[in-house]
């Protein structure tokens, strides 16, 4: 062999020894997604077995058990829509569970019965009901790992990565319902804790960003206000309990101000190095609040919430 042609052998070594590590890997992680896609199934199985409808995909493993992955992800990704509707009806599924287990005897029984059974493993129903999501997480992991070790120019990479996209889009539309469904929560429990209903909290497009106290620092040299501030998407509410005597809100707080934060704008006064505390100036028309804490960390996370959700509001 002459020496000029040394630098083709070795390119053409390289590649082939690139493509058997990407067979390789591959092989293994075809081999691990069909270990847990028959485990999965299993426990599916479980939730089933009480009538709670949930999706599944049984010509995934199927296919994947033939080695015939392509004709298994074009299926796949038809009834991938199911895990979004699944994820819009779980909360649903969950109220309609604990009120069947409440109001049915017989369901009761029949549901703590299976729950007896070894497959449960100690498990109760409702721990089951976020298999189908959770397995859609890592669905997303494994079809990635499948795609990197897939050679572009066959045909089942194109697949591959056409379920990667549509993983991806279902994915973020679970995550969106879950959360819009917490921001919900956030906002009942803080409508919930402001004493009357003067104050409406719940308002749709409104979204729930941090809370916490904070001192109010007076114009006029007077003393400093305690107060429990919210800060939400378009909005920023400041309250103070009300007195620990009272008959029915002795738990609550009493709203004091709300701040509307599309014509405000937010300034360190004191705290831009690591001394201890700081100051925060909101500007609105026709009043100007200082903030204060003692706390460096905290008054820069209120800083960087505060002018974060006044540039969104004002985008």
């Amino acid at each position: 062999m002459s020496a000029s042609s040394l630098p083709f052998v070795v390119g053409a070594n390289t590649v082939e020894d690139q493509r058997a590590r990407w067979e390789r890997k591959r092989s293994r992680t075809a081999k691990e997604l069909l270990e847990t896609e028959h485990k999965y199934l299993e426990q599916l199985d479980l939730v089933l077995t009480v009538s709670i409808s949930a999706p599944s995909d049984i010509l995934l493993s199927l296919h994947l058990e033939k080695g015939n992955l392509g004709p298994g992800l074009e299926h796949f990704c038809q009834s991938l829509d199911l895990y979004g509707h699944y994820a819009e009806n779980l909360e649903q599924a969950n109220k309609t569970l604990k009120e069947q287990v409440r109001k049915n005897k017989s369901f009761r029984r029949f549901k703590k019965l299976q729950e007896t059974r070894p497959q449960f493993q100690g498990r109760e129903l409702e721990d089951l009901l976020p298999l189908p999501l959770q397995r859609l997480h890592q669905y997303k992991h494994f079809f990635r790992d499948l795609l990197e070790n897939t050679s572009p120019d066959t045909a089942e990479y194109q697949k591959l990565a056409k379920t990667v996209k549509s993983v991806c889009e279902v994915s973020h539309w679970v995550q969106d319902i879950f959360d819009k469904r917490e921001n919900s929560l956030q906002l009942l429990r803080v409508q919930k804790l402001l004493k009357g209903q003067k104050t409406q909290v719940l308002t749709s497009g409104r979204w729930y960003i941090r809370e916490g106290w904070l001192s109010v620092v007076p114009a006029k040299g007077e003393e400093l206000k305690r107060r429990m501030f919210f800060l939400f998407s378009d909005i920023l509410i400041a309250a103070k309990p009300c007195h620990p005597l009272h008959l029915l809100n002795s738990n609550k707080l009493s709203c004091r101000a709300v701040y509307p934060l599309h014509q405000c704008s937010v300034d360190k006064v004191f705290g831009h190095t690591w001394s201890q505390g700081g100051l925060l100036s909101l500007s609105f028309p026709h009043k100007t609040l200082l903030l204060m804490s003692c706390n460096q960390q905290e008054i820069n996370d209120w800083y960087r919430s505060l002018t974060a959700a006044v540039r969104q509001l004002k985008a």
